[in-house]
């Protein structure tokens, strides 16, 4: 049913849902997704954490929509079929009415029931339009409306902070004019951020947001950490700034800043989540990030791993993960600033989606006869003394041990603006042991804190265990080259697999994702079917990850994400991850009891028994590939996607 507060708008425009909007039951959008609603939002006791975060990324809200206008001309002016929502699937920015019912479902659904916010960039809508230049103004109002939004949604003027939970933003490229450019702080964005975001950004980060655009807050006091990333110093495209390498570069000094913070929170037996708006995204020679910066960043994720617990990303309007392999890290290569090839976004999202398949299926593949769902048995053995075999001592090897700890994961949700569906997403993670903990609405803020720091002078320093392993190359004087920045340190050889990788406090659990069917709330799928009234209060579970029997991820550390992957790339896919040929292709089908209790039918790695074995759709690739556009492509497109490779 939709909810009350939608009618008048959507009858307005002659929606069918008007005419049905009362026929069918609460009950038709199935138990199912009922109780993970009531499981994902369900409310915390009072003065203790819940265990769940939102991630919001890419409004791009426009007050230029207007409902009926043509898409052509970008939702602006002309007849068209641009709805009251938005215009899915179009280039059109989000209009003021999406924005309101976004944070109405959010005040409705997750106030009290999230510990913090993330909020990844690009508010403000896209230079698109000749008639309606941006402004410098309209960007910052843009941005204005959206933290005022925030702030009447957690305000709280009982806490001294005057806020319930905190909210972490961070600076997207269409949020600064001309848009993709960012020059070296402080600089007037900076400056204006600086004050549109003061009840976010801690009093004692603010000089340091100031100076560049990046600054960290500890959402659990003394526990966790979200540190917000300013990528424009890293993005590819930003002509102001070269990368990462060079000392006299803002990137480099970020990269600096970052390295210091992880240190410090890591004498601090504390963790951290990485929020920022371009992603490190990596397809072939294609790239988001100056190759500096990448290999910068990738080595940090790598050697704090003890510290980081996941990073989150937007920009992409494309729901999918990617992961960083310290193999491909070279540090003397970080120190090189080539930028010979231009932004992977010249290349369709498709193609970048079949390429990511194509590097995960070029990562190691476990033995034929070790399936993934028993890798924790391999590691039961191992611990208790006994002996693996060759094999799995092999692939354990190449992977970085049993907790796949040679990779790092990335996380990239897709938008608010419904380039396809608008969505949003709530992460789960294991509260074990913060009970009681300090909530950081009671908490004020303290400069004991963790606090902006010089950076450190003997930064063309390697670390010794470095210069035992690291071969180099040789200077003119014989002597090994070392990089120009401090390589941080490995972990204790006797600390314990970070919670990105085993299951332990602060690890994430799930993930939640909801998106608003406009095209149901309009009156009809693309086939024509009238399903209005299947929607409630805007935003559905489109899947989640706790319950998904067919991505049947146990948790979202880097091991089931990079189980995930092989089971993408999979050619010869396991009996339970066909795509039955009876199954409508718009619709992944679930796998039945039966099949997701088979063994492997088709082992992962290569073999003659696979070469000759006939290959079946993936049922797994064409779940992500649907997932990766919010549900809204046909099956027709969803072929042509799958051509594409």
């Amino acid at each position: 049913m939709i909810p009350n507060r939608l009618l008048p708008v959507l009858c307005g425009f002659g929606i069918a849902a008007c005419a049905s909007a009362s026929a069918v039951p609460f009950t038709e959008q199935g138990a199912e997704q009922q109780q993970i609603l009531r499981d994902v939002t369900g409310a915390q006791p009072p003065g203790q954490l819940s265990g769940r975060f939102l991630h919001i990324t890419d409004f791009h809200l426009d007050t230029y929509y207007k409902p009926g206008t043509a898409v052509e001309r970008v939702c602006h002016r002309d007849k068209g079929a641009a709805g009251p929502l938005g215009a899915q699937g179009t280039e059109c920015d989000s209009p003021e009415a999406l924005i309101d019912e976004t944070f109405r479902w959010i005040e409705d659904n997750l106030k009290g029931k999230i510990d913090f916010v993330l909020w990844t960039g690009d508010s403000a809508r896209h230079d698109n339009d000749e008639r309606k230049p941006r402004t410098a103004s309209e960007i910052i109002d843009l941005n204005e409306i959206l933290a005022t939004k925030f702030i009447d949604v957690f305000e709280d003027k009982e806490t001294p902070r005057g806020l319930s939970i905190p909210i972490i933003p961070t600076i997207g490229n269409n949020d600064i004019m001309p848009h993709n450019i960012f020059k070296e702080g402080p600089n007037r964005w900076t400056r204006r951020f600086t004050e549109v975001w003061a009840r976010f950004i801690p009093e004692h980060q603010r000089h340091t947001f100031e100076e560049g655009g990046w600054f960290l807050s500890e959402v659990i006091p003394n526990k966790l950490a979200a540190v917000s990333l300013n990528t424009m110093y890293f993005y590819e495209s930003n002509s102001a700034v070269d990368g990462c390498a060079a000392k006299s570069e803002p990137g480099y000094e970020h990269m600096e800043w970052l390295r210091i913070q992880l240190e410090l929170l890591r004498e601090r037996n504390m963790k951290a989540i990485l929020i920022g708006h371009v992603p490190p995204a990596r397809a072939g020679t294609k790239r988001n990030w100056d190759e500096s910066c990448w290999q910068k960043y990738t080595l940090f994720l790598n050697r704090f791993r003890d510290v980081v617990v996941g990073s989150v990303y937007g920009h992409m309007n494309i729901d999918h993960f990617m992961l960083q392999d310290s193999h491909d890290v070279d540090i003397l290569a970080a120190n090189e600033n080539a930028q010979d090839n231009p932004d992977f976004l010249v290349q369709s999202r498709s193609t970048y989606l079949n390429s990511l398949r194509e590097n995960w299926a070029e990562m190691p593949s476990p033995p034929a006869d070790m399936s993934f769902d028993n890798w924790s048995d391999s590691e039961l053995v191992d611990a208790a003394g006994g002996a693996l075999g060759k094999k799995e001592r092999r692939f354990f090897d190449k992977i970085g041990g049993p907790w796949a700890e040679r990779y790092s994961v990335s996380l990239v949700s897709p938008s608010v603006v419904p380039n396809y569906f608008p969505t949003l997403r709530v992460i789960e993670y294991n509260t074990t042991g913060l009970e009681g903990v300090p909530l950081w609405a009671d908490s004020p803020y303290s400069d004991d804190s963790v606090e902006s720091v010089t950076l450190d002078d003997e930064s063309d320093e390697l670390d010794e265990q470095v210069q035992k392993k690291k071969k180099g190359k040789k200077g003119k004087k014989g002597k090994k080259k070392k990089p120009h920045f401090k390589v941080p340190e490995h972990p204790s050889p006797t600390a314990p697999p970070g919670p990105a990788y085993s299951h332990q406090t602060m690890t994430w659990l799930s993930c939640a994702q909801y998106f608003a069917n406009l095209t149901s709330l309009y009156g009809g799928t693309s086939e024509g079917e009238d399903t209005a009234a299947s929607n409630i209060n805007l935003y559905t579970i489109e899947y989640d990850t706790r319950t998904d029997k067919i991505y049947k991820m146990k948790d979202l550390t880097v091991r089931s994400y990079f189980e995930l992957a092989k089971r993408i790339s999979n050619r010869n896919p396991r009996k339970s991850d066909i795509l039955p040929q009876d199954t409508e292709p718009f619709f992944p089908s679930t796998p039945t009891k039966e099949e997701s209790t088979q063994e492997d039918a088709a082992p992962l790695a290569g073999g003659k028994k696979n070469r000759n074995r006939k290959k079946h759709k993936n049922r797994v690739w064409r779940t992500f590939l649907n997932r990766a556009f919010v549900g809204y492509l046909s099956g027709d497109e969803l072929d042509e996607v799958e051509s594409e490779n």
